[in-house]
C-alpha cells in the first residue's frame, strides 16, 4: 500500500503515541487525535463495552458535543441500528457496510443524534485482547467529505494490535505488573522478525551478519530495519540502540 509523505509521518505518529507509557483514557484519547489527521476525519468518539452492564463506557471524544453524547448513553446507545453490529466484526469496518448510507439518514439515530456534531461517513474499528473488548476506535467525517475506503480499513487494521498491547500495558501498570517484552514490542508497531533484527542491530551486527544469524537474505535484512527505523522514528543505527533501551526491548 502506498503511502505519501504525510500519511507516513502521520502514522509513526501512530505507534509514538502507542508506544508511551499512558492510561487507557489516555491511549484513546492521543490515538483519536492521531487518527483524526491520519484519515483526514473530523469527528472522534472512543467507548469500552462493559459485557455486565450490557453498556459502553469511558468514554472519550474529539470535536463532538458532550451533551450529545450525554444523550447517546441515555438513550441512542440502545436504539442503535449500527454500533452493535460494527462491534461484531473483528476488523476496521466502514458505516456504509453494514447499512447503505441513504438507509441510515432516514433513522432517528442519525437524524436526532449522529447530524447533531455533523457526523455523517463513519469507520470504526472494536479491538479485543482475546475475548474481552478492550476498547473502540468510531472515526467520522463531515458530509462534504468523501466515504471511507479500503485503504482507510487497512491503515486502522495496521494500527491494531499496537493500540490492544498499549492498552494491556496500561491495565498492567494499573494493577502493579510490569509489562511483558512482547508487549513494548507490539506498542512500537514491531513485527516479530522486525524485533529479531532490531535486536541484532543493537547487538551491533552487521546487515550481513544478521542475514546470516537469522537465516534471511541481506535485502530482506535491509527492508525490516528501513520499517523498524520508521516505526521507531530514528534513522541511525546507534539511535536505534538507545531507542530500544527506552522501550525495553534491548537484547
Amino acid at each position: 500500500m502506498y503511502l505519501s509523505a504525510r500519511e507516513q509521518a502521520s502514522l509513526r505518529r501512530c505507534f509514538v503515541v502507542l508506544a508511551e507509557d499512558a492510561s487507557e483514557l489516555e491511549v484513546r484519547e492521543s490515538l483519536g487525535r492521531e487518527l483524526l489527521e491520519l484519515l483526514r476525519a473530523d469527528q472522534f468518539a472512543s467507548y469500552v463495552w462493559d459485557a455486565g452492564s450490557g453498556r459502553f463506557r469511558h468514554r472519550a471524544m474529539l470535536n463532538m458535543s458532550a451533551a450529545n453524547l450525554d444523550r447517546y448513553e441515555a438513550w441512542y446507545m440502545f436504539r442503535d441500528p449500527i454500533t452493535f453490529e460494527l462491534q461484531s466484526r473483528r476488523h476496521a469496518t466502514a458505516v456504509s457496510e453494514v447499512m447503505p448510507h441513504r438507509e441510515l439518514a432516514r433513522t432517528e439515530f442519525f437524524n436526532d443524534f449522529l447530524a447533531r456534531d455533523g457526523l455523517h461517513w463513519g469507520i470504526n474499528l472494536h479491538a479485543y485482547d482475546g475475548e474481552r473488548a478492550v476498547g473502540d476506535l468510531r472515526i467520522w467525517r463531515a458530509r462534504q467529505r468523501r466515504d471511507f475506503e479500503p485503504r482507510d480499513k487497512a491503515l486502522l487494521d495496521l494500527i491494531e494490535p499496537a493500540f490492544v498491547a498499549a492498552l494491556r500495558r496500561a491495565r498492567r501498570r494499573l494493577a502493579g505488573a510490569a509489562p511483558t517484552c512482547a508487549d513494548e514490542a507490539a506498542g512500537a508497531g514491531l513485527s516479530r522478525r522486525e524485533l529479531e533484527v532490531a535486536r541484532c542491530v543493537g547487538r551491533g551486527l552487521t546487515d550481513k551478519e544478521i542475514a546470516r544469524e537469522l537465516t534471511i537474505a541481506l535485502p530482506s535484512v535491509r527492508t525490516y530495519l528501513q520499517r523498524v527505523f520508521d516505526k521507531l522514528g530514528v534513522h541511525r543505527r546507534a539511535a536505534l540502540a538507545h531507542r530500544l533501551r527506552d522501550c525495553g526491548l534491548e537484547p
